[in-house]
């Protein structure tokens, strides 16, 4: 696990309408690429601090140098959110290289396709631990910062597959669905904090994760769609809450 630091003094501590996240650090699991990687370059965008975290450590140091141009501070490392030690180190190097976790984006996941009892049991782990044992743990490690603190936002990317079944999506599918449980009772239990925890469930998003380019299917939704809902959620007036968004291509 080896971090890649770019550390950059921060103009301001307060925010402004172009900038409304100015002052605030986040952290996006799975920010290399597709999802993660739209949504970390929107954070920054709108004035955030952000590290990424992914195992692919030239897709790191690529959107790293992205996020680097948008002149915010930047944190990457490759880790694997999936052990708890890692997780400890990669929230440890987070907070020292750009502050205190106000946003967390949980959005490290997979996908594994075909009839649940055709599947191995080395096949659930890597889906089950990927996509919710994951979020249990770096929202562990993260959370007592932002209940210390009073406030933080926690958001979940699930999937329109935690709200729907379909053939041969037994292990996803029980994957999301455990997250949209955990996402849910993670909320009751932080809010009297000030720490809202909130999923963004898209349905098909054309990504290297669905393997679906643009071209082959041009209603898909795109990850910028993705990043748009974080947005959203982050942006929202202090006092409101939104528990869940649910996105779909406005054309099938």
């Amino acid at each position: 696990m080896t971090p890649i630091n770019e550390t950059n003094e921060r103009n301001a501590s307060g925010s402004s309408p172009a900038k409304p996240l100015l002052g605030k650090s986040a952290l996006v699991t799975g920010g290399s690429r597709g999802i993660g990687r739209a949504i970390a370059i929107r954070l920054a965008n709108l004035g955030a601090a952000v590290a990424i975290s992914g195992r692919d450590r030239a897709a790191l140091e690529e959107t790293r140098a992205v996020l680097h141009s948008i002149k915010t501070p930047v944190h990457a490392e490759s880790s694997d959110v999936t052990c708890a030690s890692e997780v400890a180190a990669l929230v440890a190097h987070t907070q020292a290289a750009i502050g205190p976790i106000a946003i967390l984006v949980n959005n490290a996941g997979v996908g594994l396709f075909g009839p649940a009892l055709e599947q191995s049991e080395a096949d659930w782990d890597r889906v089950l631990d990927t996509n919710l044992k994951s979020v249990f743990l770096v929202s562990r490690a993260v959370a007592p910062g932002m209940m210390h603190r009073g406030f933080g936002d926690i958001i979940n990317i699930s999937s329109l597959a935690g709200l729907n079944a379909f053939a041969g999506g037994g292990l996803y599918c029980a994957s999301k669905w455990g997250l949209q449980g955990l996402t849910a009772c993670m909320a009751e239990d932080l809010r009297a904090h000030g720490i809202r925890v909130s999923s963004v469930c898209p349905g098909s998003v054309a990504t290297e994760f669905s393997g679906r380019s643009p071209q082959e299917k041009p209603n898909a939704l795109h990850a910028e769609d993705v990043a748009h809902a974080v947005e959203t959620i982050v942006t929202q007036a202090p006092n409101s809450f939104i528990s869940q968004l649910q996105i779909r291509p406005l054309r099938k």
